[in-house]
């Protein structure tokens, strides 16, 4: 390959489905956006579950340094945020339309829920995303 070949695969399609990268938007507060992301490689979605994903999460919020203030919180609920190449929503912290895009079966593959590498996915309190979508104002202070 010379210097001016480069390799024009799309990020979604560079890797097997069984080694995926996903980014997981943790999301402790939607009126402060308080968010954290959580990168994870290798995930492989032909056979991860919803509720197997939501499991890795939590375990590495209860385990790994930086995650203590996210410990308080509840989260049980994951919501597709955008595929590689996607539309990424105007709301900084969480796409309030497509709630058919939340992930609401713990028992399907990922892969059967439409992941693709570099998916990111949001990861938050189903009540309190409840609460903002009702009345999605933030606060600074």
């Amino acid at each position: 390959m010379s210097s001016t070949d480069f390799d024009d695969t799309l990020t979604n399609l560079a890797q097997p489905k069984s080694a995926a990268t996903l980014t997981i938007r943790v999301i402790k507060s939607f009126e402060f956006r308080t968010e954290r992301s959580l990168v994870l490689r290798p995930v492989n979605l032909e056979k991860t579950t919803v509720g197997e994903l939501k499991d890795i999460v939590r375990e590495a919020i209860r385990t790994q340094p930086g995650w203590k203030p996210y410990r308080t919180t509840t989260f049980d609920t994951l919501k597709l945020y955008t595929r590689a190449h996607g539309a990424k929503t105007t709301n900084l912290i969480i796409n309030l339309d497509h709630d058919d895009w939340i992930l609401d079966e713990d028992s399907k593959t990922l892969e059967e829920c439409g992941f693709e590498n570099e998916t990111e996915v949001s990861f938050f309190n189903r009540e309190s995303y409840s609460k903002f979508q009702a009345n999605p104002e933030t606060r600074w202070t």
